[in-house]
């Protein structure tokens, strides 16, 4: 990006989330460097663990005016961790969680951690992952898990939207809700990404569910709308 083609509303964005990202006590932001276009984000430099890494990248989403993040944060490795370390650490992270703990499994391939597996619940696929991205050394999270729902319920369809109308996270009115077979289908628009999400997890929570397909897009208010950011 040339310097003639940075509006002021890149400038605004990128200086909120450089705020955010220096706030946030989860980020070490001192070799992150920000930049913004067209409200899409770009996060470089280096962090120390793949769980700061994706806590950036949460930060820079919860700007207003970020309508996606391009996360280039590379995580340097931890000197001395090696595979069998990390694999260990995940192993007994996903003990605490007796409710899958039994049917996941973990393999560790140059500081990557690939989870396969069966669960009943899609929150639970994304439970295993969440559980492990803290485990010291490790550069990223592959997961093959598979979800194999019990049979689905009556007027699930039904209860997912009811489910988005009484989340105080999400503005559900312009989001529509499609449900075949297993997977449901998010689409319409939100005003922030923590909307988006918070959607999506609603929608996965839901019994029989095996997969979000969140086609759901972003549109904040225009940054000459908005309040201070930080």
């Amino acid at each position: 990006m040339t310097t003639a083609t940075i509006t002021g509303s890149d400038v605004q964005v990128r200086d909120a989330v450089v705020r955010q990202l220096d706030w946030d006590p989860q980020v070490d932001a001192s070799d992150i460097g920000v930049a913004a276009r067209d409200g899409v984000v770009t996060l470089t430099g280096f962090v120390d663990s793949y769980a700061g890494k994706l806590a950036a990248e949460r930060v820079a989403k919860r700007v207003r005016g970020v309508r996606a993040v391009a996360n280039e944060v590379t995580v340097r490795l931890i000197a001395g961790r090696t595979d069998a370390d990390i694999a260990h650490d995940a192993v007994q992270v996903l003990k605490l969680w007796p409710t899958f703990a039994d049917t996941v499994q973990v393999a560790v391939h140059h500081g990557h951690v690939t989870l396969t597996g069966t669960v009943e619940w899609l929150y639970q696929k994304q439970d295993a992952e969440l559980a492990v991205r803290h485990s010291r050394g490790m550069l990223g999270v592959y997961n093959h898990i598979i979800v194999r729902p019990r049979a689905m319920e009556r007027d699930v369809q039904r209860r997912i939207v009811r489910a988005l109308h009484h989340n105080a996270d999400v503005d559900a009115r312009q989001i529509t809700v499609d449900l075949h077979d297993s997977t449901v289908t998010l689409r319409g628009t939100v005003g922030s990404w923590m909307q988006r999400e918070a959607a999506e997890r609603a929608a996965g929570n839901a019994p029989g569910i095996e997969r979000v397909d969140n086609q759901v897009e972003v549109e904040p208010r225009e940054l000459s709308d908005l309040d201070e950011l930080c």
